[in-house]
């Protein structure tokens, strides 16, 4: 099994202090770039998934542009299985591009409560925020189908937070992590 994880890129983030230099858009490109890169090796070496994690894009900021562009890529790459999960910067909410915008058939999106796809040989756990906040992580209710198999779980949060804004993010603790291994 082979896969590419991504998480945080953020697109279309307004970079406050980098536009002060006139940096954000020069950052912007760059972001592209990099996801294209991403692509590309992804495309060069028949990768079976891509894992995006969380924050691929900024809600409040976002352009349609942005989404069709990611979008764009998504296409190029047709028998790759994209596995996306909303974070807090871009949760699965009423009108988000999540659940807006026409997605390339090779795309599947998690929502708020734990789903599970199952391949031959992997069976991937996966959920997501509804809301820019998840103060409660979903680990708890994950139940483990086969252990023989390949289990992988796909979420975005915070593990082992100590500060309270970490724990407003989807909290988790590493031995609740290590007990799902079991």
């Amino acid at each position: 099994m082979k896969f590419v994880h991504i998480a945080d890129m953020h697109f279309d983030a307004p970079f406050t202090v980098l536009n002060q230099n006139n940096l954000g858009d020069r950052r912007r490109l760059e972001q592209r770039e990099a996801f294209q890169k991403v692509i590309e090796y992804i495309k060069q070496n028949y990768i079976e998934y891509l894992f995006i994690c969380g924050d691929l894009y900024e809600h409040e900021y976002v352009k349609q542009s942005t989404i069709e562009y990611i979008n764009r890529q998504f296409e190029q790459i047709p028998n790759t299985k994209i596995l996306m999960i909303p974070g807090n910067h871009d949760p699965k909410i009423k009108n988000s591009y999540y659940e807006k915008y026409p997605w390339s058939k090779n795309v599947t999106i998690f929502g708020s409560e734990i789903q599970k796809m199952s391949e031959e040989n992997v069976d991937i756990y996966g959920y997501g925020f509804d809301n820019f906040y998840m103060k409660n992580t979903k680990i708890g209710e994950l139940q483990i189908e086969n252990p023989n198999k390949i289990n992988i779980l796909l979420t975005h949060g915070s593990i082992d937070g100590g500060n309270d804004e970490l724990r407003e993010y989807n909290p988790m603790k590493e031995q609740e992590l290590k007990r799902i291994r079991v």
